[in-house]
């Protein structure tokens, strides 16, 4: 018994030595000091010294460790751990790390985000947001667009060229407006809010294509041609990546380019035939300058030694003989330019290699590199701006429209998709600024992008199908007054495009953030990788007795707040918001543990086993979503009328967390592990609960309210009431609804009898010939029933009109 209680005292302090992450010698010591006092009191026994010896000795003498441990456990690793391919490798190069890290190591440091800058627009940024953007907002019917048109109008497209909207990530020295990534996304979600077409025709040029590729990799005299020309408009870009043969999987692309010589403007040069097919180009069917990524292949050596050469990434005018282009694609009813591309042989000089020929074979870093900040500003952004134009008009016309003789959104029924809208937005629209944040401060973050592209874009689908829902049939009729219907059908593009959402969560989330984010797995790798033997043992004995640590740690960090429920770990703040950080406290330290078990149990196979890996990804994006929602509350100077709002998102994001962990461990492939992971991390049953019905009624009724927390929810979106812009009119008819129907009450009061809430000019004479009401009064009623029948009518047509292909008026008529 006297064993057994030293043993477990043993344990006890070992568990908190590894809590509070004391170094191993540190530990050591104090797990000797504590036998050597405790000696004094009772005697040791003899044999827990001998224990002691065996395992302090080893472990805390450097020769000893690695010679005895760390050599023949590198020879196992080497012999388990999978192939990586090439493209894999470079992805893994490519990017930063940022909070998403800490996040993933299981003991965030909260005052770091707190610390980041809140994002703000320069005085030029605003300017161009005032001025430009809503201008071009004005111009754009997005019914006319997609319906009529099949694309923008002239003036629009000679608009965005000549106002610079293809030149925000440009520098001005080549005439751009070099803008901040927040000032993009501002700009991308004001004009998502009006038309998708819009938004992605902007959007596409100023993320991955020719123009930020050549800003970073481009010769000087390939930016100081291209760049100025593509800053006004005089070129539109596009980039052509994905094939027939390789979509998801971009690294296999059937496209490639032969090193040869070749005639060239009367001339034999050194250049490359190029065949290739491409598919999903946005902006090919009118692009000037085409983008592309092909295998570079030199069979006769004329570049050097090596045949394959690798992915490769060429500036192509489409003038070129032998380009093929101008076709088009017709994606879901939302049209925008997005086509097919094509060349068989088409010989060009390597001079038109981006970066010249010595970046021949350094197309997929290149990509990869600029994908990871592209794809954290373009769709997050259009995402998070169209949840919140669609979150103002479904809010509004959920008061606005009657059915029971009550506004709809006062029905339990309605609150519920309402306040998924509200919160959903809230969130999106946090995730997309912390985002650009850092972007902004020089990251390219692979991991965080992927996670608000897959998020964010999936939100947005819940928040499209939610208003759809709530409008019925004023959603399913298409018109120029229908503002829920062209997004409803497009918004599987964006799920689809720039990595499709399901290879996002399944395998790139978690694929990189498992060993980007991890402390010590790149370090373990990389080790292994080296050929000095025993440099490789001097490093992999760091990184792996680094890595054992950390996983004692987030062990004993794992049971001591589940048995805790996490009270006691530290937050920044004392309010209703502390819990929330001690939950991610504790989620943290259970994602760091789970990832460790999980690469240690099923080493190789975790890469096959996808289903894990989304789990594991679920948990980190999770993460990320609720600490950014909780950043943006803080940015904002913690307002205690958005805590609503804050608190949907959060406990919506905590409570996905938490089925993401339930699913993992009653999954877990190692059999029985599972379930006694979650007796020791979940001892009391599950931490959290999705949010409340309570909450969801104070969520839907911010939308419906005119106030300052809905403005702040809203901020930045077209809402001016013009013919064009339906969800203007309908915010506009909220305001005005709201405030005649005080007058409403005194026609009621003076009749002595409520009246339904509808022929509001009938009862404005009504009430003037009764005397309840003056003029005025009598104006405002009349002019809300004009836009009260605009909100809730749908439009119809002439059958012909409806024809994609008209008949002419005789054949017409003769049917």
């Amino acid at each position: 018994m006297h064993t057994l209680i030293l043993t477990l005292g043993v344990l006890v302090i070992i568990g908190s030595l590894s809590y509070l992450r004391v170094s191993l010698m540190m530990s050591t010591l104090t797990v000797f000091a504590f036998l050597f006092a405790t000696h004094f009191v009772t005697p040791v026994p003899m044999g827990l010294w001998v224990v002691f010896a065996i395992l302090a000795v080893p472990l805390n003498v450097s020769p000893v460790r690695r010679a005895l441990l760390s050599k023949p456990i590198l020879k196992v690793y080497r012999s388990i751990m999978p192939e990586m391919s090439s493209t894999e490798k470079e992805a893994l190069d490519a990017g930063t790390t940022w909070w998403e890290s800490q996040l993933f190591g299981g003991e965030p440091d909260w005052q770091t985000l707190h610390n980041y800058p809140q994002p703000r627009l320069t005085a030029e940024e605003q300017a161009f947001l005032d001025g430009p953007c809503e201008e071009v907002c004005a111009m754009v019917s997005d019914f006319e667009v997609n319906h009529e048109l099949a694309d923008l109008p002239e003036d629009v497209w000679k608009f965005i060229k000549e106002k610079g909207f293809f030149s925000m990530i440009i520098k001005k020295k080549y005439g751009g407006l070099e803008f901040s990534a927040y000032a993009q996304s501002r700009v991308l979600q004001k004009l998502s809010g009006v038309s998708a077409v819009l938004s992605s025709t902007v959007g596409v040029p100023n993320s991955l294509g020719p123009g930020e590729l050549l800003q970073h990799y481009g010769t000087a005299e390939q930016q100081n041609y291209y760049l100025p020309r593509l800053a006004k408009g005089e070129e539109v870009p596009c980039f052509a990546l994905t094939s027939p043969e390789a979509g998801s999987d971009a690294g296999a692309i059937p496209d490639f380019g032969v090193v040869c010589h070749g005639e060239w403007q009367g001339e034999q040069v050194l250049g490359m035939k190029l065949t290739w097919n491409k598919r999903y180009i946005t902006l090919a069917p009118v692009a000037t300058v085409l983008g592309l990524a092909f295998k570079l292949r030199d069979p006769d050596g004329l570049l050097g030694d090596q045949k394959e050469i690798g992915i490769t990434c060429a500036l192509i005018p489409t003038t070129t003989p032998g380009v093929v282009i101008g076709r088009r694609h017709f994606p879901l009813n939302t049209m925008f330019q997005n086509g097919p591309t094509q060349g068989n042989e088409v010989f060009v000089p390597l001079d038109y290699i981006i970066g010249g020929p010595k970046m021949a074979g350094q197309g997929w870093r290149m990509l990869v590199e600029c994908l990871s900040v592209g794809r954290g500003i373009t769709l997050p952004s259009n995402s998070a701006g169209g949840a919140k134009s669609i979150a103002a008009a479904t809010g509004a016309y959920a008061r606005i429209r009657r059915q029971f003789k009550l506004p709809i959104g006062k029905l339990e029924g309605i609150e519920e998709p309402l306040a998924r809208i509200g919160g959903n937005t809230y969130l999106m629209d946090s995730a997309s600024a912390l985002t650009t944040t850092g972007i902004d401060l020089g990251e390219k973050p692979s991991v965080i992008s992927a996670i608000v592209k897959c998020h964010l874009t999936e939100r947005l689908q819940k928040v499209l199908i939610d208003s759809m829902d709530i409008h019925g049939g004023k959603g399913v009729c298409l018109g120029p007054n229908n503002y829920v219907g062209r997004g409803y059908q497009g918004v599987p593009i964006s799920i689809t495009v720039e990595g499709a959402n399901i290879l996002t969560r399944n395998m790139i989330i978690y694929g990189q953030g498992a060993i980007r984010c991890h402390p010590y797995v790149l370090a373990e790798m990389e080790a292994a990788f080296l050929d000095n033997e025993q440099q490789a043992i001097a490093e992999f004995d760091n990184a792996l007795f680094g890595h054992i640590g950390f996983s004692l740690s987030n062990f004993s960090k794992s049971v001591w707040m589940g048995l805790s429920s996490a009270r006691f770990t530290s937050a920044p703040t004392s309010d209703v918001t502390k819990r929330y950080y001690q939950h991610l406290n504790r989620f943290s330290a259970n994602l760091a543990l789970l990832s460790d078990l999980a690469m240690a149990t099923l080493g190789g196979d975790l890469k096959r086993k996808e289903r894990i890996s989304a789990r594991l990804g679920d948990m980190l994006s999770q993460l990320y979503l609720a600490s950014a929602t909780l950043k943006r509350f803080e940015d904002d100077g913690r307002p205690e009328q958005d805590l609503p709002l804050l608190q949907w998102a959060v406990e919506d994001s905590l409570y996905k967390l938490q089925t993401a962990l339930e699913s993992l461990l009653e999954n877990f492939p190692v059999k029985g592990l599972g379930r006694t992971l979650s007796w020791l991390i979940m001892p009391w049953g599950k931490p959290v609960r999705a949010p409340s019905d309570k909450l969801d009624h104070k969520v839907a009724r911010i939308l419906q309210t005119p106030s300052e927390t809905r403005d702040r929810l809203i901020n930045g979106q077209y809402f001016k009431a013009i013919e064009s812009n339906p969800i203007g009119i309908v915010e506009q008819t909220l305001h005005q609804i709201l405030a005649v129907e005080p007058v409403y009450d005194k026609i009621c009061q003076k009749l002595g009898k409520k009246v339904p809430f509808i022929f509001l000019d009938k009862l404005a004479a009504q009430g003037l010939e009764i005397g309840a009401i003056n003029e005025e009064e009598a104006k405002q009623l009349c002019e809300a029933e004009v836009g009260r029948l605009k909100v809730i009518n749908v439009d119809d047509f002439d059958p012909i009109e409806l024809q994609a292909k008209q008949l002419p008026k005789q054949q017409h008529k003769a049917a």
